[in-house]
């Protein structure tokens, strides 16, 4: 359906994610993977939603010569929690550190979207709230030495085993803590 709509475009994902580019063949989509490497740096004062809004134009920055036909989609996601931006480990131990951080704790993943044409800039975005168990040491360590999410906002991924154990409930789209909330992005595309 979606993609019958979408014939006459051509829909670019720069994103190097596995999730995300699954998502839009699951959802029938044509596009093209293009890579384009942005500094993912932001101003200080900025708080949650408004640093994925920032990060998300920020990477569609270096895409600027797109054609009339090119629709460009790029995706930022963080975990936010008290007050604090987590991103991707730098390594495990740092990512001991994260898990350590999210274990009893509820915590939002906010994901935005950035939708540009040649003629136009969206802005779409989702957050969920998280709420987690009290992890233990040994189930932390399990997970990071045999799943290594170290290329994950929050040091994880819902679909992964520690999202089997460690998840008690979540408030929002499933979809968007795996790193894209599927539902806006559909809306958004059906639009064109």
């Amino acid at each position: 359906m979606l993609s019958n709509k979408l014939k006459k475009y051509n829909l670019i994902l720069a994103s190097k994610s596995p999730r995300r580019q699954q998502f839009l063949k699951d959802l029938g989509l044509d596009f093209e993977i293009q890579l384009k490497e942005v500094e993912e740096v932001y101003p200080n004062q900025l708080k949650g939603i408004e640093i994925t809004n920032f990060l998300a134009e920020l990477k569609s920055k270096p895409f600027e010569n797109l054609s009339n036909n090119d629709i460009l989609i790029t995706s930022d996601t963080i975990v936010w929690l008290n007050d604090e931006a987590i991103g991707k480990p730098k390594d495990k131990q740092d990512a001991v550190h994260i898990l350590n951080k999210l274990s009893g704790q509820k915590h939002q993943v906010i994901t935005s979207i950035c939708i540009k044409t040649s003629k136009s800039i969206k802005i779409v975005n989702d957050i969920t709230e998280v709420y987690f168990k009290e992890l233990t040491n040994e189930e932390i360590n399990f997970y990071l030495t045999n799943f290594k999410p170290f290329d994950k906002a929050g040091s994880y991924g819902i679909q992964d085993w520690i999202g089997f154990i460690g998840v008690e409930k979540i408030e929002g789209s499933y979809f968007n803590v795996m790193g894209l909330p599927v539902h806006k992005l559909y809306t958004e595309l059906s639009k064109f």
